[in-house]
C-alpha cells in the first residue's frame, strides 16, 4: 500500500465524498444536506487521510480548544478498511493541538468501542451527570 498522508488542511477535503458517505452510508447522518455538512466542516477541526491526494478517511473534532472536545464523523471508506487508517486518524486526532489540553474529550459510538478503547476512551465515569437533547431523525424531517 502506498503511504497514507494525514492533514488538517480543509482545502484538501473532498466534501462531496464526505457528504455522500454521511448521507447514504452512515448510521448517524442519513439524508444530511450538503449545506449542513459544509457548515459542520467549516466550524470544526477536520483531519483527512489520503493516498496520492485521494481521500480515504475523515474525522471531525468539535472543540473550544481549551476545556472540551467531542469527536465525531470518524470515517474510513470501505475499500480502505482493515489497513490501519482509523488508528492513524485517531493518533492524529489525539495529537492535534486543539485537544491536547482539554479536560473532557467525548464521543458517541454504536459499534467501534474496541477502536476507541485502544486510545483511552471509556464509558462515562458519571453517566448520571450527563444529559442530552437528541433528535435522531432530524435530517429525515428536514427534507
Amino acid at each position: 500500500m502506498r503511504p497514507i498522508e494525514l492533514s488538517d488542511n480543509k482545502s484538501y477535503l473532498d466534501v462531496r465524498k464526505i457528504h455522500l458517505f454521511l448521507c447514504n452510508e452512515s448510521t448517524w447522518a442519513k439524508n444530511i444536506s450538503y449545506q449542513l455538512v459544509c457548515k459542520s466542516i467549516e466550524n470544526s477541526i477536520c483531519i483527512g487521510a489520503y493516498i496520492d491526494k485521494n481521500q480515504i478517511g475523515f474525522s471531525r473534532i468539535i472543540t473550544d480548544h481549551a476545556t472540551f472536545a467531542n469527536l465525531v464523523d470518524v470515517i474510513v471508506w470501505p475499500k480502505f478498511r482493515g489497513q490501519g487508517v482509523s488508528k492513524l486518524l485517531m493518533e492524529a486526532v489525539l495529537n492535534h493541538e486543539s485537544v491536547k489540553s482539554v479536560r473532557r474529550f467525548t464521543l458517541a459510538t454504536s459499534n467501534a468501542h474496541g477502536l476507541y478503547d485502544q486510545f483511552g476512551f471509556s464509558s462515562l465515569s458519571k453517566p448520571d451527570a450527563f444529559m442530552e437533547i437528541y433528535k435522531p431523525n432530524i435530517y429525515q424531517t428536514a427534507l
